[in-house]
């Protein structure tokens, strides 16, 4: 029998292998019979013996504090197994791909040609568990709520078999996004419960539904094995360009910064039989909020995941207010917690902000941004964790995904990064699985400042680590029932409250002539939508589409569906914000320009004629470029034909009402479209048949616009890259302006006391 044969033989095994001892008035212990761990008993009492020892060691002993246990176990480890506790792998999917970024193998073979069960242990995360003493893992994928479990189970028994016994921190990003095509019923479950994009609940103005989405999101989360979330994304998206500004509460700080409270909150909160003391427990999830100190402010728009947009930049002086979700939300909250466990800085290097040291590097590698200003300033002493893949190499390409992103400190070693981040105050590497080069910097750091220094510099981040893992009970059980975990995942009260959360998110900005809502069984024109030839965010190539935009049988339940303009009483346009690109353009580099080109939130051609004539920041390097202006250049938007179905819908209906829902991942320049439609109803990522109920009135609309929709690109241009509430917002035919907090019901604008909580400061 081959060694492969015998380790996934093991791995079988440990599926069904998991044993459980209970103690009365305390944890139930849950441990793997082939890990070599026994159990002890002092005071009538049960603990794991986890390092094998026959005694009870204090980070044992689930009777002390966490920050007791976490500070024993830290002065027991090697520099080895804590040089492993700072890694964070790269993503794994279960099972693994077999092809792309995310690809792995299964004794050397594909996933589909090893005969593998999908919840099997891959050779790379067998080479990171055992060779790197890695402890964090971050899920992408999984195949089913059972699966994962399984997969978790796994995973803890090969780590609880080695060394201390440290258990796995496994995490996800966010992974409660709505599917679009998929019908709610209100008495069956799904595979997770869906809930609006983070906009979206930014759009309902209520903490409240926020809060209970970390409620719910925290079981699932337990449920399938995880105990850090990646998120909340808590940066104020203050210029309106930036792609990720879906993936925030919006532009507003006083909005951003009760959500982020109430998200934590949610997270991290146990209560009843589940809590274990100071509010944490089964329950809880470790928040990992991001991006310090704000990465909504990137030049032009653009973003630091590539190359082309390194730079953020404060054009209105205003840096402090980008701190605010930080430290008055998710490190201020209202539960027991206290403040978020964990912290991730962005990738940007925040230009001219380091008044101590003058540096213009990468946010974690900033000592001022890090050390003076998160750490002794603010008082955090919770992980900080770097952005994914901050310390490889960059590549020669500057709009691609899939490079290294060391800027500000290009011209260092990969060991040169880790040592200069952990000097700044960091904890942890994000995407990274080898543990070499944290090995290479602890060299580094004796060699500087003396062995007894580095060890206890290594073992700070060793006790926030490993206190994030005691606080959770990993350490007395980690192990998951798969039947149970199935049960809690998409249970269908959870998926009610989900669907609920969307309906409150959608926002309607326009209902000329009371056109909605649309009652009795009407006959509805839907187009088509095309869409080009392209590529996604990791430069993968997408195919040319012509596809219905909406699940037609959701859609048949509410209206007659026709192909026919003629026959029908109104029609309906599924539309998508302007997507113009990364800004940045290979080919005008090619052709001899700088390479940067605008990003653009009109549907049209844009023409560049106000943007600045020199960049405020850029690379002095002979290999970059210093002035990144795109003035007077032009960009064509990939989904132009957005516009024209709304424009060839009004055309065809003859004079009959035409409806646009429109899917809002930025704002958008509507006035290209607006005095075409009667109606128009925005989302920010929901189910299609949330829209029908709207749209027919079983649902009155509720939500709000988290940001301003500009009136035209002159605007989106002139306005600062770090201030709020600076465009000149649309007006529409009607006179409504369609500025943040603005929004209709079926009696007109709405006002209430969101509005007056959150109205935008003039």
């Amino acid at each position: 029998m081959s060694e492969q044969t015998k380790t996934t033989e093991r791995e079988r095994e440990r599926t069904d292998d998991i044993r459980y001892v209970a103690n009365p008035n305390g944890p139930t212990l849950g441990y793997s019979a082939s890990s070599g761990v026994n159990i002890l008993e002092a005071d009538g009492l049960k603990f794991k013996d986890l390092n094998k020892d026959g005694a009870l060691q204090p980070y044992e002993d689930w009777r002390l504090s966490a920050d007791e246990r976490a500070k024993d176990l830290a002065s027991r480890m090697s520099v080895e197994q804590i040089a492993g506790l700072m890694l964070y792998s790269r993503h794994q999917s279960i099972p693994a791909s077999s092809r792309g970024w995310f690809a792995s193998t299964y004794g050397g073979k594909p996933y589909e040609e090893s005969g593998a069960k999908p919840w099997e242990l891959t050779d790379e995360q067998r080479e990171f568990l055992a060779k790197d003493h890695l402890r964090h893992v971050l899920v992408t994928s999984v195949e089913s709520p059972e699966v994962a479990a399984r997969w978790n189970n796994l995973v803890q028994a090969y780590a609880e078999s080695t060394g201390l016994g440290i258990p796995a921190n496994n995490s996800s990003d966010p992974r409660h996004g709505s599917d679009s095509s998929s019908e709610f019923n209100a008495g069956s479950g799904g595979r997770i419960s869906m809930w609006p994009e983070t906009l979206g609940l930014a759009a309902t103005f209520d903490p409240e539904i926020t809060r209970k989405f970390g409620e719910i999101a925290s079981k699932e989360y337990r449920a399938l094995g995880l105990a850090t979330a990646l998120s909340p994304q808590i940066d104020i998206a203050t210029d309106p360009r930036w792609f990720r500004f879906n993936g925030t509460f919006g532009e507003d700080s006083r909005l951003a910064t009760d959500l982020a409270r109430a998200y934590v909150d949610g997270f991290q909160t146990s209560e009843g039989e589940a809590e274990i003391r100071g509010g944490w427990g089964y329950d809880s999830v470790n928040a990992m909020v991001k991006h310090w100190p704000g990465g909504g402010s990137g030049e032009g728009g653009r973003d630091a995941h590539f190359g082309c947009g390194k730079y953020a930049v404060y054009p209105g002086g205003n840096f402090e207010e980008h701190l605010k979700p930080f430290t008055e939300g998710a490190f201020r909250l209202e539960g027991r917690t206290g403040e978020a466990s964990a912290v991730m800085p962005y990738y940007t290097i925040s230009v001219g902000q380091d008044p101590a040291n003058g540096e213009n590097v990468g946010n974690s590698y900033s000592a001022y941004l890090i050390g003076d200003l998160l750490r002794e300033k603010y008082g955090y002493d919770g992980v900080v964790c770097t952005d994914w893949l901050i310390t490889a190499d960059e590549t020669a390409s500057k709009d691609t995904f899939l490079s290294g992103k060391c800027w500000g400190v290009e011209g260092l070693t990969v060991a040169e990064r880790h040592y200069k981040a952990l000097l700044a105050g960091v904890d942890q590497f994000g995407g990274n699985n080898e543990i070499e080069p944290v090995l290479e910097a602890y060299r580094m750091g004796v060699a500087e400042h003396g062995e007894e220094a580095m060890r206890a510099r290594f073992e700070r981040s060793a006790v926030r680590l490993l206190r994030n893992m005691f606080r959770l009970g990993l350490f007395e059980n980690p192990y998951l029932d798969p039947e149970k975990s199935a049960s809690v995942v998409g249970k269908p009260e959870f998926m009610r409250e989900g669907y609920e959360a969307q309906l409150k998110s959608i926002v309607l900005l326009k209902n000329k002539n009371a056109v909605l809502p649309i009652r009795g069984r009407k006959t509805v024109y839907v187009p088509k939508r095309f869409t080009p030839a392209g590529k996604d965010w990791f430069g993968n190539p997408t195919p040319e589409k012509l596809e219905v935009p909406v699940n037609l049988d959701v859609v048949r339940k509410y209206f007659n569906v026709t192909d026919n303009p003629e026959e029908a009483d109104f029609g309906l346009v599924f539309a998508d914000s302007p997507k113009s690109g990364w800004g940045y353009s290979q080919e005008d580099a090619d052709n001899g320009g700088n390479g940067y080109v605008p990003i653009s939130l009109q549907y049209r051609p844009y023409t560049a004629e106000f943007a600045r004539e020199t960049s405020l920041a850029g690379d002095p390097r002979e290999t970059d470029v210093l002035n990144r202006s795109y003035k007077g250049k032009t960009v064509a938007t990939h989904n132009e034909s957005d516009l024209d179905a709304v424009l060839e819908t009004r055309r065809r209906m003859a004079g009959k009402p035409v409806v646009v829902s429109l899917l809002l991942s930025n704002p958008a320049v509507v006035a290209e479209f607006e005095a075409e439609a009667d109606a128009i109803v925005a989302n920010f990522g929901v189910q299609d048949q949330a829209i029908l109920e709207v749209l027919t009135g079983a649902v009155e609309p509720s939500g709000l616009l988290p940001m301003q929709m500009p009136a035209d690109m002159r605007t989106v241009e002139e306005q600062l890259e770090d201030v709020a509430h600076d465009m000149r917002c649309h007006v529409d035919e009607e006179g409504h302006v369609y500025d943040f907090g603005y929004g209709l019901n079926w009696s007109g604008v709405i006002e209430d006391e969101r509005t007056r909580r959150y109205g935008k400061r003039r």
